[in-house]
């Protein structure tokens, strides 16, 4: 079991950025697909972005596409946050999946941090 601990959450105002970072430890990471998930009050958990073992592949929630980067260095997982708006303040997740599959349903992925709370004021 991978043990994973997200950081970089705040309170930031429209239009400004964020880096969350999510280190990953426990086994052997670098098989694992990585992934950013996040739920805001009363709503259910969503995909955000997700990244294959060699990095070599990405994909988004249309939401957050051309202002969320996803990337992977060794025992770590980023999500760049540029344009941010009040509509994407919410607990932020990082998963992992031991088999190295992408997938944007949560109930996918076996493994998570405790999340990083992130708040974008108007």
């Amino acid at each position: 079991q991978v043990q994973l601990v997200e950081s970089g959450g705040g309170l930031v105002q429209t239009g400004d950025s964020l880096r969350l970072s999510c280190s990953a430890s426990g086994r052997t990471f670098s098989a694992d697909a990585m992934g950013w998930f996040r739920q805001a009050p009363g709503k259910e958990r969503e995909f955000v972005a997700a990244i294959s073992t060699s990095g070599g592949y990405t994909t988004y929630a249309d939401s957050v596409k051309g202002r969320f980067t996803i990337s992977r260095d060794n025992a770590m997982v980023y999500l760049q946050m540029n344009s941010l708006k009040p509509e994407d303040t919410a607990v932020y997740y990082c998963a992992a999946r031991s088999d190295g599959t992408v997938f944007t349903t949560s109930s996918r992925w076996g493994s998570w941090g405790q999340g990083t709370q992130v708040t974008v004021s108007s």
